[in-house]
């Protein structure tokens, strides 16, 4: 008997909110990270290397690598007093993402100007992971696992966020899509205490990309080690591929 699932797993994660009424004008996108994993890769490296720099900060594994918290210096990460301790704590863990084997597709919504195109906008969320959903699709069949089920793995947001986005999810993936196909993807909620490294490494990815494109000549060492990972086309092109930018 063959194997159902695919050799791949996808963690995603946002940045930003997905929200239209209120749109805050310092960061008025919202990003989608989805990252795409060889299980194997993610198995043997990944995971290790990730519980190795909790042991090592922290001194043991459950602590849960937050952006927000990290860059706020907010509860496990206190500890980050100064800015030396900070420095070389970020260093450590961009060194960690820049190794981690991965490819990255992110599709970002600019919110003010969906609101100006459309009278009424569709959710960004779901715009996102539609976009989203049909890049990893490309991937997979590049790499011959489109036949497969591949898990997408989201974080919980709450009740009835998490059933309006498992029923776009459905619509989706039973042909609402550029394909018009059925596409072979489960969707699997983690409550967000859940302590995936891979969900963590989308968490993290995932404002850097939108910083990266709302201004692109400010310095950003965290998108620099995440250039290489994007998902792109036989040209070497991430635009459209790895990074879908709507509208």
């Amino acid at each position: 008997m063959s194997e159902p699932f695919s050799d791949y797993i996808v963690y995603v994660d946002e940045s930003g909110d997905h929200g239209l009424e209120s749109i805050d004008p310092n960061y008025p996108v919202f990003v989608l990270a989805f990252c795409v994993f060889r299980k194997d890769a993610y198995m043997g490296s990944v995971a290790p290397v990730i519980q190795r720099f909790k042991f090592r900060h922290f001194g043991h594994d459950m602590v849960i690598l937050h952006e927000t918290d990290i860059r706020k210096d907010r509860g496990d990460f206190r500890l980050l007093k100064t800015r030396e301790l900070k420095e070389a704590f970020l260093g450590e863990l961009t060194t960690i993402v820049a190794g981690a084997p991965f490819t990255l597709i992110c599709t970002m919504i600019d919110k003010p100007a969906l609101k100006r195109r459309y009278a009424y906008p569709d959710n960004p969320y779901h715009i996102a992971l539609g976009y989203g959903l049909e890049r990893v699709y490309r991937f997979l069949q590049s790499n011959g696992q489109h036949e497969r089920t591949t898990h997408v793995v989201v974080e919980n947001r709450g009740k009835r966020e998490d059933e309006e986005l498992e029923l776009e999810f459905q619509r989706i993936t039973d042909g609402g899509n550029y394909f018009s196909r059925r596409l072979p993807f489960e969707i699997v909620f983690a409550d967000k205490k859940s302590n995936s490294g891979g969900l963590q490494l989308a968490d993290l990815v995932a404002r850097p990309v939108g910083l990266s494109v709302l201004r692109p000549k400010q310095a950003n060492r965290a998108f620099q080690v995440l250039e290489d990972k994007f998902y792109r086309d036989g040209k070497g092109r991430k635009e459209g591929w790895g990074l879908k930018c709507f509208p």
